[in-house]
């Protein structure tokens, strides 16, 4: 089976669909491999549904599960055009776990004794607004306007744009932390230029905030404190980037004081 000449198709249809950079290589090293798999059959459409199915059984996770078959599938659908292979093969259930929060006191306590001004300022831009680790890292100092109070973020998850609100306060961080630091392009930059990394998101979340959890535990305690706040769960919606208003409400089901509000039947 010619390899590498499949993936290089299937990596320019991803690209010329717009897919996002994390996607495509999600998706072309899951394809794979999967060809890697199958290398001694002549070509990816002597592949049966049936060993598609069986090679899938074999994934690690619901995670990777998901993403075998999302990635198979479409190389199937734009690569090899035979889409029907997979019309009996549907993506997993997902597991309902709840995210796990930190209340708003605590994290503003803990924000508010970081000594280093760039940590502190990553930390609590991405709290202030919810935002993911890649979306952090990928802020440029063109992307915030401050006259507005907003920011913006692009390309994010779905290749969507939005903006976001950020309060004064954290304006006012910013502010302090652009004096100090002078980044160039990008607002945090690494220790050699360019973006900050997510490594060193995640090293400095665990050092300052909770060794347990991760840095996308700030965006799930932003949105459940907004909610707390008493902010519009469609407005958090629209904050938050989701397409479907159940991604959101998942946080009327982990917020303490959400739930304190019910009136019980006895």
């Amino acid at each position: 089976m010619e390899i590498r000449n499949n993936i290089e198709k299937y990596r320019k249809e991803l690209e010329l669909k717009n897919y996002s950079t994390n996607t495509i290589r999600t998706y072309v090293d899951r394809v794979r491999i999967f060809l890697e798999n199958f290398r001694d059959l002549p070509e990816p459409k002597s592949v049966s549904g049936e060993l598609i199915k069986d090679y899938l059984r074999q994934s690690s996770s619901v995670s990777v599960l998901k993403q075998n078959v999302g990635a198979i599938k479409r190389f199937y659908k734009y690569v090899v055009h035979q889409p029907l292979k997979f019309k009996y093969i549907e993506y997993p259930r997902k597991n309902k776990i709840l995210p796990r929060i930190i209340d708003q006191d605590t994290l503003i306590s803990k924000l508010n004794n970081i000594d280093n001004l760039k940590h502190r300022s990553i930390l609590s831009l991405a709290y202030c607004c919810g935002l993911r680790v890649s979306e952090i890292i990928n802020l440029k100092i063109e992307d915030i306007d401050g006259k507005m109070g907003v920011i913006l973020i692009t390309q994010s998850k779905g290749n969507k744009d939005r903006y976001v609100p950020v309060s004064t306060n954290i304006l006012s961080l910013l502010r302090d932390y652009y004096l100090k630091y002078r980044p160039k392009l990008y607002l945090f930059n690494g220790v050699n230029g360019g973006k900050y990394s997510i490594t060193s998101c995640q090293q400095i979340f665990k050092k300052y905030i909770d060794q347990r959890y991760s840095f996308h535990h700030l965006r799930h305690s932003s949105f459940t404190a907004m909610l707390e706040n008493g902010t519009d769960i469609r407005v958090i919606q629209t904050v938050a980037g989701h397409s479907s208003i159940k991604s959101t409400m998942i946080y009327t089901h982990v917020s303490p004081k959400f739930l304190a509000t019910v009136n019980t039947p006895i």
